[in-house]
């Protein structure tokens, strides 16, 4: 195993409590990046991202903002003001509001001294297929949609995308090899799909081009989770 193929996997803290999050941290030491989202933000509040930083390891916070520019790009100010090394927003709150968020971080970054968040644009959540997108009005293909929202955000001035496996290839074609790509729907063979209908082993996406993936139950969910990690990693190391 690798540290540069450590470094690809992001950890899902998908965890009732703070408590939880950080026993994991501890328990998975060659990991370095977390995902902290929706239900342990709201749980423990920023104060948490404090805490795991503490701990030496870098933050994914997974919040997938969406509201008018202003709104956004004053959340993007916090979360680089507390450190987060990633931080997601959805790419259907348009070029304006993506623009108004890669202005924040910049800005942010430059007057604090710190390092620049890397903003990555939610595209199509890995829980939808077709039938659901055609259900709120979206009648394109999921590739078509993903590959526009991925344009985008290209031209916003993110630094990439989150979307599944099954656009890994079309995005990395569209977008060029400068261009972040985090996939989640992420499962070794053999590991319960639960709630992710577009999915892929991780050797697969990595194959295909992704730069990160985000993994939560195949490893913190394993028995051992330390070992999890590491096979998952030695698997993708090239």
């Amino acid at each position: 195993m690798t540290k540069d193929a450590a470094g690809r996997i992001i950890i899902a803290l998908d965890v009732k409590s703070g408590q939880e999050g950080l026993d994991m941290a501890g328990r998975l030491d060659a990991a370095r990046i977390f995902k902290v989202g929706l239900e342990l933000f709201t749980a423990e509040g920023p104060g948490f991202l404090g805490k795991l930083r503490s701990s030496g390891k870098e933050i994914f916070l997974d919040l997938k903002l969406h509201d008018i520019p202003n709104t956004v790009a004053g959340a993007v100010r916090s979360g680089a003001r507390h450190g987060v090394r990633m931080m997601t927003l959805h790419t259907a709150g348009g070029s304006a509001m993506m623009a108004a968020a890669a202005a924040a971080a910049r800005e942010t970054a430059d007057h604090e001294g710190t390092l620049r968040p890397l903003l990555l644009g939610v595209t199509v959540l890995t829980s939808l297929k077709e039938d659901d997108l055609a259900e709120i009005g979206m009648n394109a293909s999921v590739e078509d949609q993903v590959l526009r929202l991925a344009g985008l955000a290209r031209a916003a001035g993110l630094d990439g995308v989150v979307c599944s496996p099954r656009e890994i290839e079309a995005v990395r074609r569209e977008s060029g090899q400068d261009f972040l790509i985090v996939t989640p729907g992420i499962r070794p063979a053999g590991a319960d799909v639960q709630d992710q209908k577009r999915i892929m082993t991780p050797e697969e996406a990595v194959a295909l081009g992704a730069d990160y993936l985000v993994i939560g139950r195949p490893i913190t969910g394993a028995p051992s989770p330390a070992e999890a990690f590491r096979n998952i990693a030695a698997a993708i190391e090239i």
